[in-house]
Parts: C-alpha cells; sequence; structure tokens
C-alpha cells in the first residue's frame, strides 16, 4: 500500500507554482514559439505622455480632414453626382476657400447609393472655421444645400488627420478602382496601432496602391481610414497576397488584428471631377 507524500504548506505550494512557472516561461522563450504565450511578453507599447492626436499626425503641416458620407436616393443620384461636382468646381477655383477636394467616389460594392468625398483644409481648424463661415453667408452654396438635401437619405461626416507615415494623397490619372478599409479601434489603442503601421506601411507601397491614412478627430472616435487604389479588382487580390509572402506583414496583422472592434471595406468608383481618378 502506498503511502501519501507529505503535506505541503500553502507558503510551499505558492513556491512550487512559481518555479513551474518559471521554467516554462523560459522553455517557451528557447524554443522560439510565436504563440500566444510569447505574446504575453512582447510588444509593449510604452505609456502615453501626450494626446495621439500629436503623437502620430504629421508635424511639417496642419492638415485637417473631412470626410462626407452622403446616403443619396437611387433615382437621384446622376443629378447628385452632377450638382455636388459643380459646386466642387467653383470652391477649386475660388482661392478666397482655403479647402479642396482631394477625392470624391461612388460605392461599388458596400452600402449601395453611396457618395464618399474627402475633404482637405490647409491651415487646420482656423481654415475649417474659416471655409465655413464665407459658405453660410453665400446664398449660391446655401440653395445648392437646400437642393442637395432634397436628394438624400442620411448623411455624417467626420474630421479627420493623416498619420505621419502615411502618405499624402496627391491626385492620380487612373483609371483606378479605390478601397477603403475603416477600423473601429479598440478606445486607448491608437498608439499602438501607429507603432505597428509605422513599421508595415512599407509593405504596400512597392505597387503605389498606399493613398492615405487618416484617424479621427471629432465624430466616431478611435475610426481609421486606410485609402487604397488598385487597378481592377483582380490587381487588388493579387497585390493584398503579395504582401503575405513578404517577411514581417504576418506579424501586423497578427499584432493589430486584436485591436479591432469591427471593420468595414468599400470598393469606390471616382466620379469624373475627382482629383483622384
Amino acid at each position: 500500500m502506498a503511502t501519501a507524500g507529505p503535506v505541503l504548506s500553502k507558503g510551499q505550494v505558492l513556491y512550487r507554482y512559481s518555479v513551474t512557472l518559471h521554467h516554462a516561461t523560459r522553455r517557451f522563450s528557447e524554443s522560439g514559439d510565436k504563440g500566444w504565450f510569447r505574446s504575453l511578453f512582447v510588444h509593449k507599447v510604452d505609456a502615453r505622455k501626450d494626446a495621439h492626436s500629436n503623437l502620430l499626425s504629421k508635424k511639417e503641416t496642419s492638415n485637417l480632414y473631412k470626410i462626407q458620407f452622403h446616403n443619396v436616393k437611387p433615382e437621384c443620384l446622376e443629378a447628385y453626382n452632377s450638382l455636388e461636382a459643380e459646386v466642387q468646381n467653383r470652391l477649386h477655383q475660388d482661392q478666397e476657400y482655403p479647402c479642396e477636394v482631394v477625392g470624391s467616389w461612388n460605392t461599388w460594392y458596400g452600402e449601395q447609393d453611396q457618395a464618399v468625398h474627402l475633404w482637405r483644409y490647409r491651415g487646420g481648424y482656423p481654415a475649417l472655421t474659416e471655409c465655413l463661415t464665407k459658405l453660410n453667408n453665400n446664398k449660391e452654396y446655401l440653395e445648392f444645400r437646400k437642393e442637395r438635401a432634397k436628394m438624400l437619405i442620411s448623411r455624417r461626416n467626420q474630421l479627420l488627420l493623416e498619420f505621419s507615415f502615411w502618405n499624402e494623397p496627391l491626385p492620380r490619372a487612373g483609371p483606378c478602382i479605390y478601397e477603403m478599409r475603416t477600423y473601429h479601434l479598440k478606445p486607448g489603442t491608437m498608439i499602438e496601432w501607429g507603432n505597428h503601421w509605422a513599421r508595415a506601411i512599407k509593405y504596400r507601397q512597392e505597387n503605389n496602391e498606399a493613398v492615405g491614412g487618416f484617424f479621427s478627430q471629432i465624430g466616431d472616435l478611435y475610426v481609421v481610414h486606410h485609402l487604397w487604389a488598385y487597378k481592377s479588382l483582380q490587381s487588388r487580390d493579387e497585390t493584398r497576397n503579395s504582401a503575405w509572402l513578404k517577411e514581417g506583414w504576418d506579424s501586423t496583422v497578427y499584432y493589430t488584428v486584436p485591436l479591432i472592434r469591427s471593420m468595414e471595406s468599400r470598393i469606390m468608383i471616382p466620379t469624373k471631377s475627382s482629383p483622384l481618378q
């Protein structure tokens, strides 16, 4: 008959548990395992010492961006595009307004009968305020808004800053299709997202597909928009697949996916008047 071993005190039990955990951690580390256990001990981000808008945005410019999402009545989409193009062209030609359209699109795959407009205000919030004040005193623009309102089901907007490590969106000749990938992040994770993507963007620039990267300041918060350009849906598929062949891209995906609450992809076609074609 086997005899029972000695009864361990609570302190002895805790000591043996800590020693076992220490050896397990060491074995995982020495074996080079890249699984979930090792992820607990790597890629830690320093505590924030400033607002993420100051840490992640471009210091050499003071650009502020506005993105508009307009859901248009299906029967009005063509008339809406014509009216919007006319007003955008007038604002572009008038130097009194410190704003410019970066791009205008209709959603092809995603939410249907939707128009997306990206505006740039060179000079930040003062430029935005100046522009809005002038537009609110412009009778033609106020009439345009009344006419446009008849064509819309709903609309929403956000104010954005551009990530310091992304390209500034510049006009393209095209023809291209555009993908806007929108990520709703967990609050408090924007700095970590920026840290990973500052390294990862190099994997996605070989085919000149990276157009711009932005994060929200007013509107829905902790939202990121990545804007990409491709020659076709087939080109998009090939370009995205080729990123997985580059060492390091898999790590970016591995460490950024847990930061996401939800995500959305829009495939968009530029309107005739869009600077991004």
